[in-house]
């Protein structure tokens, strides 16, 4: 639309699904209606971490009341694998088991509780062997899952060798579970002609169609997966859906039934990948004003008995150890460890958050060594003019905003002021203190793998000027449908009552890449956009005569308020020129395609422009801390975060609310404990917490960066997905500081245990008096 008021561009909306979600109208794979021949699946898993398997027989299993077939390995026609990149994940385990959840079999039955009955005939006996189960085990077997990658600038050694200030840590960061409100579910319906029809709560339709012809051995024609929307993915459905949806299709193919495979969150917690936790070793080099002159890490990432994507969440890792700082420099090399727990899979960041961590606490120490507010060490160590604005691995930042932001949040936070008035409360308070801290970010958008850069769209228009809209990204919640609608409706000039967004489907657009890497808006809206216009083209040619325009002058029609205009003031409605187009014989019917342009990664060199742009974000905390139990609070959040210029402010402010609280959660009360054995402990809501409502900080401040469109991204805005996660890890700062007025010493270095439980805040707490 040319007429601002009019289109819904940049502009407040709700969620397209919100009001079905808050009705429960909305419908989940787990709702979707069945007919009287469905069958359940109930998947077989390993009791221990490591071993062989000596005995494992099914035949009094299968016949047992209710069931329809046990499947194994032997029954799988085609490829036992379902790995996304390695090949090294087999569907169901044959003669080894590497994890406690790993799948030996698939129970088919009438129902659940028939299942259950026949899991206990199922007889199976292992040799069981020793499991690693720590980053340390690995490293010290010499467990690996891939090479070290390495990124090097400048002479590191000297630079420490030399350097006035040096210190040297470890960072240990943990899991995280996704926690999705939907568990992984998976629905496959057998069509005449040995055709499947599966509705799988993924984030990655054409990798489950592509597995599943793989694992039955078929075609991917002969495939449809759906997802009409998912109750949340954070990345945990990127990959670690497809085998569900494989086993539902094997029971499908076999039973010739319709098959269903639902996790209750006991089993998707213990058989599902986590954030992957990570261990990182340092030495840093800083000047007396807290600059930092140079940094050598070494970081591995646990990436469990499968490599999954280990490799490229690695890889962003490494990519942002630097985050908002520019380190003249460097050395940073990384590895991915193989152990035997559940295969660690992406969480919302990537990898991303990890990397953040470790300079971030970097920096918490250097501020605390030299006496000084970490929020000035961070500003003094931001990215800037050249020759301060070249990354670790040489790609240029054109755009930074850290600076802005700061300055824009200090302010609007009134940080000076309140920082004052924190002293005064601590001094006058023994056993509740009070910490402010300044956390920012900066993150690279785009998939590190470039060939994933890439996104269709179909858009049909019917002869009553109604649109139907086909994209190939995913609904997790987050109001992708909501901003491709807003982005149609304004291309087309029309409302978005007129437009219909249909499940995304592989048999509308196929081919597509996961909805992850916070790409969604940028790849799919961009696509949209594209078959919008090659639609307007035709429908400019048929207008042109309607509206007395030259054929010349065409692009100067406009669509806008369900009209079409001429500039010499004639009008036609949108749905009249659909009419006259179709009686003229114009297809209403267009694709659109899109793939980012210019990104490139050699890993052998570590160097290149992985990223097409970079979003920014700064965030300021307050928490409050009882000295009497290491109980802790946020007081108070103030978040200033550049989107672009917004398809649709109130979906991305909601996003950076939720990307907060759980960059929060990760790494304050969501802790993940294993037995000695390789089990689970925290496995439920009862033992694994995760941020409650009252957890919200009691002021939330949250504004999105005026007057920044971003060039070269679909109507100037930005990702939103993953950035704003990294300013939760204000948190250690706000912290540390809050620890530290415990002590009245200058300069102590406070130690902090991630997660930051009340326990291990009342142990620093005891370490710091």
């Amino acid at each position: 639309m040319t007429d601002e008021q009019a289109s819904p561009l940049h502009q407040h909306s709700i969620h397209e699904s919100g009001y079905r979600h808050t009705t429960g109208e909305a419908i989940y794979v787990d709702d979707i209606s069945t007919n009287r021949h469905t069958l359940v699946g109930l998947i077989f898993v390993s009791p221990i971490a490591k071993g062989q398997l000596a005995k494992f027989n099914v035949d009094r299993a299968k016949k047992a009341e209710g069931i329809h077939a046990i499947l194994t390995a032997k029954d799988i026609p085609g490829i036992n694998d379902i790995a996304p990149v390695a090949h090294d994940e087999p569907l169901l385990a044959k003669s080894e088991v590497q994890c406690v959840g790993q799948h030996l079999a698939l129970i088919v039955g009438k129902s659940l509780k028939y299942c259950r009955n026949a899991a206990k005939l199922i007889e199976i006996d292992f040799k069981e062997e020793k499991p690693v189960l720590t980053i340390a085990q690995a490293i010290a077997q010499d467990s690996y899952l891939t090479p070290p990658h390495i990124i090097r600038r400048g002479d590191i050694d000297k630079i420490l060798a030399d350097a006035k200030h040096v210190l040297e840590g470890t960072v240990s960061t943990g899991g995280q579970d996704h926690f999705y409100l939907e568990s992984q579910a998976a629905l496959a319906i057998p069509d005449e002609q040995g055709t499947l029809h599966i509705h799988s709560s993924t984030q990655h339709p054409s990798e489950v169609q592509a597995k599943v012809g793989e694992v039955l051995g078929i075609p991917r024609e002969r495939i449809v997966v759906e997802t009409r929307r998912m109750g949340g993915g954070f990345g945990g459905k990127e990959t670690q859906a497809a085998p569900v949806a494989a086993l539902a299709a094997l029971g499908a193919v076999v039973t010739k039934c319709p098959v269903k495979v639902w996790f209750n969150r006991d089993q998707d917690m213990t058989q599902t990948g986590k954030r992957h936790p990570f261990y990182s070793e340092y030495e840093v080099a800083f000047t007396d004003e807290g600059i930092i002159q140079g940094l050598k890490v070494k970081t591995f990432a646990d990436g469990g008995w499968s490599c999954d994507l280990s490799q490229a969440i690695l890889d962003r890792c490494l990519f942002h150890l630097d985050n908002s700082y520019y380190i003249p420099s460097l050395e940073f090399i990384g590895r991915v460890v193989k152990t035997n727990l559940v295969s660690n899979t992406a969480f919302r960041g990537f990898g991303g958050p990890q990397g953040v961590v470790v300079i971030e606490e970097i920096i918490n120490r250097i501020g605390q060594t030299l006496n000084l507010d970490s929020t000035l060490v961070r500003q003094r160590n931001f990215y800037g003019e050249a020759p301060r604005n070249i990354t670790p691995y040489g790609q240029i930042i054109e755009d930074c905003r850290l600076q802005r932001i700061f300055q824009e949040l200090m302010e609007s936070s009134s940080y000076a002021q309140r920082q004052n008035s924190i002293q005064e409360f601590n001094d006058d308070n023994a056993w509740v203190k009070r910490g402010i801290a300044f956390q920012p970010v900066k993150f690279g958008i785009s998939f590190t793998h470039s060939v994933l850069n890439q996104a269709g769209a179909l858009v049909l228009i019917y002869s009553d000027g109604s649109i139907q809209l086909n994209h190939g990204g995913t609904e997790m919640g987050q109001g992708l449908h909501t901003k491709m609608l807003t982005i149609c409706a304004h291309e087309f000039g029309v409302s978005k009552d007129r437009i219909r967004l249909m499940d995304t489907a592989t048999d509308k657009v196929p081919n597509t890449s996961a909805t992850a890497a916070s790409s969604g808006s940028d790849l799919n809206g961009q696509a949209v956009r594209e078959a919008c216009k090659t639609l307007k083209s035709r429908l400019r040619k048929v207008a042109s005569a309607i509206l007395d325009v030259d054929t010349s002058h065409a692009e100067e029609i406009t669509f806008v308020n369900n009209q079409v205009r001429a500039p010499n003031g004639n009008t036609v409605e949108f749905s009249d020129l659909i009419q006259t187009a179709y009686n003229s014989q114009v297809s209403l019917s267009a694709t659109g395609y899109y793939a980012t342009p210019n990104i490139f990664y050699d890993r052998d060199k570590g160097a290149g422009k992985p990223f097409h742009y970079f979003a920014y974000g700064g965030a300021v905390l307050e928490v409050e801390v009882s000295g009497f139990t290491g109980e802790y609070k946020l007081r108070r959040v103030d978040i200033l975060h550049d989107v672009g210029d917004s398809l649709v402010p109130s979906i991305d402010r909601g996003q950076v609310e939720g990307a907060f609280i759980q960059g929060f959660g990760w790494l304050s009360c969501e802790e993940m404990v294993w037995s000695d054995s390789g089990h689970l402990k925290t496995y439920s809501p009862d033992t694994y917490k995760i941020p409650a409502f009252s957890d919200a900080p009691e002021a939330f401040h949250v504004q999105l960066l005026e007057r920044a469109p971003q060039h070269n991204v679909i109507h100037g805005s930005k990702a939103v997905g993953e950035p704003p996660f990294m300013l939760g890890i204000g948190i250690l700062a706000a912290l540390r500081k809050a620890i530290a007025g415990f002590n009245s010493s200058s300069g102590f270095d406070t130690e902090l245990k991630i997660p930051c439980t009340a326990e291990s805040v009342l142990r620093s707490i005891e370490r710091t008096r």
